[in-house]
């Protein structure tokens, strides 16, 4: 839908800068938020906005200011409960509400058509954006509607927010870049920048907002939709920062080596972060790095996992402290992850929205990128199963039947036409399941459980355009070693390419997610936290604590991971497909529309 600025609109005088009746803004130069305040005070209240009744002074400037929750120090967060990053946020549809239970560190996506239940703590763009205090906000991904982005900011700060768009998409005949550009256009507060794109084959897939506030205080938010409406009806999963706080000045120059330099702590994923950023250039980007760069990243408890295009060299990725890109990043990240030794059989699940060419004889699927997935921890302990596998992916009725029908499929991907593509498709398909896993007829014939042991996720109309790989620590499944939220689907170009004869690992693409796991919540070296899947809500079932309840000796500071998938998972039938959005398909979907296609071999 595209916003019009044709409105009638106030006439509000800024410092330095005018609005007209239209709402364009003639001068660049940002008013003060304490001008916009006073405005709205010396405004007769019939002609403001509801949103302007509500109170948008910001708080008093501080620096490092900290409430208690959970035993450890965290940054204030808006009064909206929902609002709030993970380890801020309290469940109150939840009966049990013992301190020792955290809610998932992410969430899933809202989604409209679904019902109440199916959308309980749940978040949509419009509540990460609409909100007055932010004043800059960094927009880093592959696919924009600019107008549908614009939509979502508080619409009496709207023309206000200074907007900067971070896309790859470089060549002039790209519809992206006509849109971006046609769009930017329309927007005074409104600049894009395009990617450096070295790669032939790759792209611009990170999903990020980097938000600054009126208030001193940062938030960086990692995510899998794209910046269009049809994203957002699909099933999508989000990770937000606390609100950071400017760093203490009487920390600054602090010697480094007095900080926390571990794998999951504040400090690495700043750093990690700002290495990141630092590729992209810093003619484009100085001025996001120079801010983020002043603020407390400490109360994060999450690392970071990204790729950017171009080749390592993993000879020379010596030091520990050096970020390195794409599966050996990720690599880092697991060996450094306790993992509780035993004899029963991990079980890891890659569930993504496209399955790209993996290569000849599938040596990368298995020498790099599960062998990758695999690493844990050094032990000592001579009992270490190897893991199990399984890939969650849609069938063609499974898109049929999900809210948007076809136009859902045209954002999954796994092609199965050519022989190459066959001869992947049988090493994939002794690891495939399904997502919804209750509409095929094969999948009802092989699934003989009570519909008591089913635990549902309430996402199966819900096409899939998440990307989740989970660790859980058995057959089970019932406990969680470790869970990614990224943006990196199963392919080379997001993954990196396996390591060649002179050492190195050659990126195609941007990619951005985060790695949590239980230990990051350890209050001490006697609690250890474990982490459960949640369904439905991101706080863990009470059934997870019942075992604790009456012996607070041995209670234990519980996570949930909120699942996009109901449990168990049900396999493929040997003669089910996966969906192919480039082949047609004549069976109508609940909409009655058939699929042409498109892309050929």
């Amino acid at each position: 839908m595209n916003y019009e600025y044709s409105q009638k609109r106030r006439k509000t005088v800024h410092t330095n800068s005018e609005v007209d009746v239209s709402g364009v803004r003639v001068s660049t130069v940002q008013p003060s938020l304490s001008t916009v305040v006073s405005n709205v005070a010396t405004t007769n209240t019939t002609n403001v906005s509801s949103s302007l009744r509500r109170s948008i002074s910001p708080p008093a400037r501080r620096r490092n200011c900290t409430i208690a929750s959970f035993g450890t120090g965290v940054s204030i967060s808006p009064p909206n409960d929902l609002n709030k990053p993970s380890h801020l946020r309290q469940n109150p549809t939840t009966e049990h509400k013992s301190p020792r239970s955290l809610p998932s560190p992410v969430q899933l996506s809202n989604v409209e058509s679904l019902s109440p239940s199916d959308n309980i703590d749940t978040v949509s763009l419009k509540a990460i954006l609409n909100d007055p205090l932010i004043k800059e906000c960094w927009v880093f991904n592959y696919l924009f509607d600019v107008n549908f982005l614009m939509s979502n900011f508080d619409e009496d700060v709207r023309d206000l927010v200074q907007v900067k768009i971070v896309h790859g998409s470089w060549k002039a005949e790209d519809s992206n870049k006509i849109r971006i550009d046609d769009a930017v256009k329309r927007f005074s507060n409104v600049k894009a920048f395009t990617a450096y794109m070295p790669e032939a084959f790759g792209t611009h897939h990170s999903k990020m907002i980097i938000l600054f506030r009126h208030d001193d205080q940062a938030q960086v938010i990692i995510f899998t939709a794209n910046i269009v409406a049809g994203d957002w009806r699909m099933c999508q999963a989000v990770w937000r920062s606390p609100l950071l706080p400017l760093q203490d000045e009487t920390l600054e120059g602090f010697d480094a080596e007095n900080r926390s330099l571990a794998i999951g702590s504040g400090e690495v994923f700043k750093k990690d972060l700002l290495a990141y950023l630092h590729t992209y250039g810093q003619l484009k980007l100085s001025g996001l790095t120079t801010q983020l760069e002043k603020f407390d990243f400490s109360n994060i408890r999450a690392a970071l996992v990204a790729s950017t295009p171009g080749r390592q060299n993993m000879r020379s990725c010596v030091s520990n402290t050096e970020t390195i890109w794409g599966w050996p990043g990720l690599k880092r990240i697991l060996s450094n992850i306790p993992v509780k030794p035993g004899t029963a059989r991990p079980h890891i699940v890659v569930q993504v929205s496209s399955v790209a060419s993996l290569g000849a004889g599938n040596k990368w699927l298995d020498g790099t990128l599960l062998d990758t997935l695999a690493t844990t921890r050094p032990t000592k302990s001579k009992t270490n199963p190897k893991p199990r596998f399984s890939l969650v992916f849609p069938t063609a009725e499974e898109i049929r039947r999900s809210l948007d029908g076809y136009g859902s499929g045209g954002s999954i991907h796994m092609k199965t036409q050519s022989t190459a593509q066959a001869n992947q498709l049988a090493r994939l398909r002794p690891m495939l399941c399904y997502w919804a896993g209750d509409g095929s007829p094969s999948a009802a014939s092989t699934s003989t459980m009570a519909s008591s042991d089913v635990r549902e996720a309430g996402r199966r109309r819900a096409a899939p355009h998440i990307k989740t790989y989970i660790r859980f620590n058995d057959e089970s499944m019932q406990r969680i070693d470790w869970a990614m939220m990224t943006s990196a689907n199963l392919s080379t170009q997001a993954w990196g390419a396996a390591t060649n004869s002179g050492g190195e690992v050659r990126i195609c693409s941007y990619e951005i997610g985060v790695v949590v796991w239980p230990a990051l919540w350890d209050e001490n070296d006697e609690d250890h936290a474990e982490m459960v899947p949640a369904f439905k809500k991101d706080l863990p079932s009470s059934k997870h604590n019942a075992a604790n309840d009456g012996d607070d000796s041995n209670q234990k500071t519980t996570v949930g991971w909120r699942m996009p998938y109901d449990l168990p998972l049900v396999p493929y039938l040997s003669d089910e497909m996966p969906w192919c959005a480039a082949a047609p398909d004549k069976e109508p979907d609940w909409m009655g529309r058939t699929w042409p296609g498109f892309g050929s071999d």
